[in-house]
């Protein structure tokens, strides 16, 4: 449920709404003239619900695996693009076993991603390093790099000082968020010289590739793109570790999936 909503309940929705908030004996939304909104009670009470859902779902499938009928859904999240290759050949040989089995492909960033992994609305993630409960399986060391136009004056140095992202224009992704570039920039001290942003990956890649100014990403996300984009290493070095974030609990198909995936993750890379 969103904070807040524009949107008028459905007469179905809002008589399931009024009978939780019977069960419950307080109210779940304030009503608006413009919509609705939960209310701190129904905050609180969100993360029960979840795993509500989240049992009667895994009740549900494994309903279905008894009755040999195994039909569901694993959701992936992946940060990074150039994933999505392996992951598809993974998906494709699961599915020839698993027909059943729906898996779904998700792309945001890494904090992002890990908080949806938090709330169950994902069943893996791969995500850079990040701190919390989860399990983690890495998959590589992938070293953070500077993208520049080809025909940037600085584009034939050996590697790209962090600190001349001060000063040269520099274009954003996902702009705000806790992503691996801000945390390189806190590292080292540097308020880059923002100029543009986008929120993926290729975009801003294409942005450096007109000439609109450098950017900092990920190796594994450079290599997924070909153009007159030149790719430095960073001066100082700066690295992550890159893998798999899950929960414990899994539902009965994804872990199914994830056993399937466990002697290829390190083929990911």
């Amino acid at each position: 449920m969103n904070r807040q909503s524009s949107t008028k309940l459905m007469p179905g929705v809002s008589r399931m709404i009024a009978a939780l908030e019977a069960a419950t004996g307080f109210s779940l939304l304030h009503r608006e003239h413009g919509g609705v909104r939960p209310t701190a009670a129904c905050e609180r009470l969100l993360p029960a619900i979840r795993a509500l859902l989240k049992a009667g779902e895994n009740c549900a499938q494994l309903s279905a695996q008894i009755r040999g009928a195994d039909v569901s859904t694993v959701t992936i999240g992946t940060a990074y693009s150039a994933f999505y290759t392996p992951l598809s050949r993974v998906i494709s040989a699961f599915h020839a076993r698993y027909p059943g089995i729906q898996v779904q492909l998700s792309g945001s960033y890494s904090t992002d991603l890990l908080a949806r992994l938090n709330r169950r609305e994902i069943d893996f993630c791969i995500i850079s390093e990040r701190e919390g409960t989860h399990r983690w399986h890495p998959i590589l060391r992938d070293e953070m790099t500077a993208w520049l136009p080809a025909a940037h004056p600085l584009a034939l140095l050996p590697a790209f000082p962090v600190s001349a992202f001060a000063e040269e224009s520099y274009i954003e992704t996902f702009p705000d968020r806790d992503i691996d570039n801000a945390r390189v920039f806190a590292r080292c001290g540097v308020t880059p010289n923002l100029k543009f942003s986008t929120m993926d990956s290729l975009a801003t890649y294409s942005m450096v590739e007109a000439g609109l100014g450098l950017s900092m990403n990920n190796a594994i996300n450079g290599r997924a793109w070909s153009g007159n984009v030149r790719i430095l290493p960073l001066d100082p070095p700066q690295k992550v570790e890159i893998g798999i974030a899950c929960l414990d609990g899994l539902s009965p198909a994804a872990e199914t999936f994830f056993e399937f995936l466990r002697p290829q993750i390190a083929s990911l890379a």
